[in-house]
């Protein structure tokens, strides 16, 4: 059962930054150092100064430099804790790669930290120790929850924003338009009645994760290492209903790098003993949805032509995945997995996690140009995984591979934050 609370908000004064466009910022692990320094230079306040700290001029301990700066911003007013708890709504205003234009809904609340389980936490993707320890000395030297985590819920009558969305009929508290275009408005929402009833509307629901497994797994760690009881006990989460019009799910494509003509080989004779194999028109790269059939696409960099590959037979998919449930086996990410990834190519999971040989494109576009340019060597192009898909995975108790979701948009960090003690 998922216990639900109001945050004890740490939030940026917007009168000191400005405003919230400047001090905004994606998930840590979307950010590179190109992406790093351009946040940083549009104001010395940016979340991610604090969020993926690196050390003073002059070297030192990034983690103490994240905590430090904290506290200096608290100080000086730049960040201030407030006295009532409160929920906090957010929209994000989006267009989608069809152009279509949609708006997600949800809310920032305080969630108690349980163990993984049936009724209470899932998560659907693996996760791998290095960002976990990252995250838990971040979390260790700022006693704070950051960046939020993603999760979902069950809610078909659309109780909790039933309960939210008078308030929403207000100006926003704030507003920010991230780099993606993304309009994120916040409302804050501290009325006793309407907290009740969004905590009375997820009191039985179990939550899945939607983004930021890492973080849940540092928040556990945390909380059983203070012990007792506390604001450590709880994390940061967006929650957002599965019934919700705007939750959208896009594809991340492979791309392969590394490439010896024994491993194009591998990938040859893997497709022709276990695919139907169709030459097709790049503009049809990436296949059609049909939940009841295993595909996706295919281009080298050599050849350059563009290929539909779908699974010959079921059965191929459960002598490769012998413990694993029905629906696991009927991912395209899991298959492409088990038969290329790990058994043509030799690839062990955590080549994969740590993107040896394999990385990641969020877009068609920037997959053909990666194979097209010479880039990588070969790219194979996945369709959107299903939310019927990623939730009967994880009812079956299982994580699916890395990026095999692609929530869109993301979450951005520096919206809300809440303090651990």
């Amino acid at each position: 059962m998922a216990e639900i609370r109001p945050l004890h908000t740490l939030r940026y004064d917007l009168a000191s930054v400005g405003g919230l466009d400047a001090v905004i910022a994606p998930p840590y692990d979307v950010i590179d150092a190109e992406r790093r320094a351009a946040l940083v230079a549009r104001s010395p306040f940016n979340v991610v100064e604090v969020d993926l700290p690196e050390p003073a001029t002059g070297g030192g301990d990034p983690y103490m430099h994240a905590t430090t700066l904290l506290e200096a911003w608290r100080q000086a007013g730049v960040l201030v804790r407030e006295r009532e708890p409160a929920l906090w709504a957010l929209a994000q205003d989006f267009v989608a790669p069809d152009g279509t234009r949609h708006t997600r809904r949800g809310f920032f609340a305080r969630v108690r930290v349980e163990d993984y389980g049936a009724g209470r936490i899932r998560p659907h993707e693996r996760t791998h120790p290095g960002p976990k320890e990252d995250r838990l000395r971040l979390t260790r030297a700022t006693r704070t929850n950051l960046s939020p985590i993603f999760s979902l819920f069950d809610d078909p009558a659309g109780e909790a924003w039933s309960a939210l969305e008078p308030a929403t009929a207000q100006e926003p508290f704030a507003t920010a338009t991230d780099d993606d275009g993304v309009e994120n408005r916040l409302w804050r929402i501290g009325e006793e009645s309407a907290i009740a009833a969004v905590s009375r509307a997820l009191a039985d629901r179990e939550l899945l994760i939607a983004d930021g497994h890492h973080r849940y797994e540092t928040a556990r760690l945390y909380a059983q290492e203070i012990g007792g009881e506390g604001e450590h006990r709880y994390v940061l989460m967006f929650l957002c209903a599965l019934s919700d019009p705007g939750l959208a799910v896009f594809p991340t494509h492979r791309l392969l790098s590394g490439l010896d003509e024994s491993r194009q080989q591998a990938i040859r004779e893997v497709a022709t003993r276990d695919f139907e194999v169709e030459q097709v028109d790049r503009s049809q790269i990436e296949p059609p949805a049909d939940p009841g059939r295993v595909a996706f696409g295919y281009m080298d960099s050599f050849h350059r032509q563009a290929y539909r590959l779908t699974l010959k037979d079921p059965g191929v998919a459960a002598a490769a995945l012998p413990e694993r449930s029905g629906a696991y086996r009927s991912l395209d990410t899991a298959v492409l997995e088990a038969l290329v990834l790990r058994g043509a190519l030799g690839l062990s999971e955590y080549d994969i996690a740590d993107q040896r040989s394999v990385s990641y494109a969020k877009s068609t576009p920037a997959a053909l140009e990666a194979v097209e340019s010479g880039a990588v060597d070969a790219a194979f192009f996945m369709r959107a995984t299903p939310i019927e898909q990623v939730r009967a995975v994880a009812a079956a108790g299982e994580s699916m591979p890395p990026k095999s979701t692609f929530f869109y948009p993301k979450v951005p960090t520096g919206l809300v934050f809440s303090p651990l003690e």
